[in-house]
């Protein structure tokens, strides 16, 4: 059983032996706890959190846990409703509506039911993380003198000469920007090249948080439909040229959701094509350190060829490592630099200097290419116990590409499948997945699924997970009144 089971487990037996205790009674030990039930120390200190966290429990160092005291009757609920109006009142019949559809981003964010296989997940299983790594990184780095003390507002050098050095040669540590992670980054890069109302060009189908991103900033988001080589490039200067858009976002490498590399042929018609449009590229490179160890020679970033200063590179190490590493970079050169500095800065001062100084631990050590090399090796072994359960329990489901890089697959659905009905039977037996609908900006041209293989315990989660999916999908393929 992994962990986060557990915790969800002991969680529900102790909140059922709540009622033995008065309100202020003591628990039982965790020592006593731990031999009760038979799980590790770690796992107590989560369950009990969790019930503190609910309000059943209050926990006092040094003296234990107890049941908590009796809620006083909640207040009368107040009328919100003015909210709808004040919301509204600044939307003109020119304004992009800044409502903001967040639910494919907390798809991979949200911790299913204990029980469920992850199979949307957006990160690495603990079991995958550099979790003692991370650690004797943060305890290096809060030993180094100043640790704690008031960082560059870029960030620290040497971490943006790190981040530098792995886009290329061109690249100084004087074009690179510490951030807070990819997501941030990416906020922070609309916000800087397109003001409100304005259209951006999106892949299609691309990463539902670049979209939510856009929205909120009050940007169109405007497809451009992605193929096995990466983004059209014919389509993307019609694009361009309807629009008169100047931003495009695009992931050229493992591209989420379908997983495609950008073509050779097509990396400088990308660049020259914006370049001409007088637009910028923000080269969203998430996925640079999750190529499988059965991958060839990847290409080098845009930014590594773009001599005029059309990209602005997106990266993190948030993906390969863990999902509270918030650490990414972003690079540009030119005078949209200063105004990714400015951006960043108005937003979030700097990144914690710790934060910084564990990343530098962490990619410095001996540690850090182990690491990479384990991660490469348990992708592509993944990747391929998934896609053989999809092919051996559902052959109707497509798979255009299969990725060397990446932790997904994004298959195509049998004409007519509901994808709603789809996601809903699925978690009803067991398996929780992402539907295809929010990865699309506009309409989608067919229906799709996400499966994420890196956020499971074991590869072997991954066929169990298939075989709910096949349960799930002849559950809606059945009709209603053969179901019994």
């Amino acid at each position: 059983m992994n962990e986060r089971s557990s915790v969800g487990d002991l969680a529900e037996k102790l909140r059922d032996e709540l009622i033995r205790y008065s309100p202020g009674g003591k628990l039982p030990s965790s020592r006593v706890l731990v031999e009760r039930y038979h799980v590790s120390p770690v796992t107590v200190t989560r369950a009990l959190a969790q019930l503190a966290a609910e309000g059943l429990v209050v926990t006092r160092p040094g003296a234990g846990a107890f049941r908590a005291e009796r809620r006083p009757a909640a207040a009368p609920a107040g009328d919100t409703s003015w909210q709808e109006v004040s919301l509204s009142a600044a939307a003109t019949a020119d304004s992009v509506p800044r409502t903001v559809d967040a639910s494919g981003v907390l798809a991979t964010l949200a911790a299913p039911p204990a029980g469920v296989v992850e199979l949307n997940g957006g990160y690495l299983h603990p079991g995958l993380q550099p979790e003692r790594a991370l650690s004797a990184a943060l305890a290096r780095a809060g030993r180094r003198p100043g640790a704690w003390g008031r960082p560059p507002v870029e960030g620290l050098p040497e971490l943006r000469e790190w981040f530098a050095r792995g886009i290329g040669p061109t690249v100084t540590a004087a074009d690179v920007l510490i951030t807070a992670g990819g997501q941030p980054a990416l906020t922070t890069a609309l916000r800087a090249l397109a003001p409100p109302g304005a259209p951006v060009l999106v892949e299609s189908p691309t990463y539902p948080g670049l979209l939510a991103v856009a929205r909120a900033a009050g940007l169109r988001p405007v497809p451009v439909p992605v193929d096995a080589d990466g983004v059209r490039t014919e389509l993307l200067a019609a694009a361009f040229e309807a629009t008169g858009a100047r931003v495009l976002v695009c992931q050229p490498l493992f591209q989420n959701p379908t997983g495609a590399v950008l073509a050779a042929g097509r990396r400088p018609e990308v660049l020259r094509i914006a370049r001409a449009a007088g637009a910028f590229v923000v080269e969203d490179d998430f996925a640079r350190r999750l190529g499988h160890d059965d991958a060839p020679p990847l290409p080098r970033p845009l930014a590594a060829d773009d001599p005029d200063g059309v990209v602005v590179h997106v990266g993190s190490l948030t993906k390969i490592c863990s999902p509270s590493l918030r650490v990414g970079a972003l690079a540009a050169r030119g005078p949209v630099l200063d105004r990714l500095r400015a951006i960043h800065v108005v937003e979030s001062f700097f990144v914690p200097r710790p934060l910084q100084e564990a990343a530098l631990e962490l990619v410095g050590s001996p540690a850090w290419h182990r690491h990479l090399r384990t991660v490469a090796a348990a992708l592509r072994n993944r990747r391929d116990t998934l896609a053989a359960a999809v092919a051996g329990n559902l052959p109707e489901l497509v798979l255009p590409t299969v990725p060397y890089g990446g932790h997904h697959l994004w298959l195509r659905l049998p004409d007519g499948t509901d994808e709603a009905a789809l996601h809903a039977a699925a978690l009803r037996a067991g398996a929780a997945i992402a539907a295809g609908r929010p990865y699309y900006s506009a309409e989608p041209p067919a229906g799709a699924l996400r499966l994420s293989f890196a956020a499971v315990a074991d590869p072997a989660d991954l066929v169990e997970g298939a075989r709910r999916l096949r349960t799930a999908y002849d559950e809606i393929r059945t009709p209603r009144a053969l179901r019994g």
